[in-house]
Order: C-alpha cells, then structure tokens, then sequence
C-alpha cells in the first residue's frame, strides 16, 4: 500500500540531502554556513570580514544561499548592508551540517 506520508517525508530527505551536497561542493557556501551558525542576522561584510574573504565572494554566496531557499533576506529594498537569516530548511541543512562540516 502507498503511504503517501512516507513518500513525502523520502522526498524532503532526499531534497535535503541534494543541499547538504550542493553547500558542500563548494568552500565558500561551508564558509558561509559556518559563519551563520555563529549569528542569527548576518551581513556580507560582516562575514567577509570575519572569514578573511572578499565582500563580493561571500555576497555571491548569499545570494545562490537565498536562490535555494536557505536564507531570507530581512531587509529586500536596500542595495547595501543587507541582512539575512536562515529559513526553515536553511536550518535543516545547517544541522545536517554540524559536527560533520562545520
């Protein structure tokens, strides 16, 4: 018998796991999660600063961040200094993330 909520639950880990190999591909998004474990709101240039990288590497970061869904940006109508938090399955991810990557 088809168990419609199991082939759901197959699906979100499945999603889940295809993010957790994206973020992983690539330093600069470990960096990135990293850096938001750390805060809850965190900017750009904040992290750039802390991480020794460029604004413009970790700007491009957030923004394939928030093209997968993983974070959301608070403050959408500025052009500079936005601020971003993890969403739901931004948190997922990180928690898939901790004591394995990050």
């Amino acid at each position: 018998m088809f168990n419609r909520n199991s082939a759901m639950k197959n699906m979100d880990e499945n999603s889940l796991d295809e993010l957790l190999r994206w973020v992983i591909s690539v330093d600069r998004r470990l960096v990135l999660m990293g850096s938001i474990k750390k805060h809850t709101i965190v900017k750009a240039s904040d992290i750039a600063h802390e991480t020794q990288r460029s604004t413009q590497n970790i700007s491009h970061a957030l923004k394939e961040f928030e093209n997968k869904g993983l974070i959301e940006c608070l403050t959408p109508e500025k052009t500079t200094w936005k601020k971003y938090i993890l969403t739901d399955t931004g948190k997922e991810v990180l928690g898939k993330l901790e004591g394995k990557f990050i």
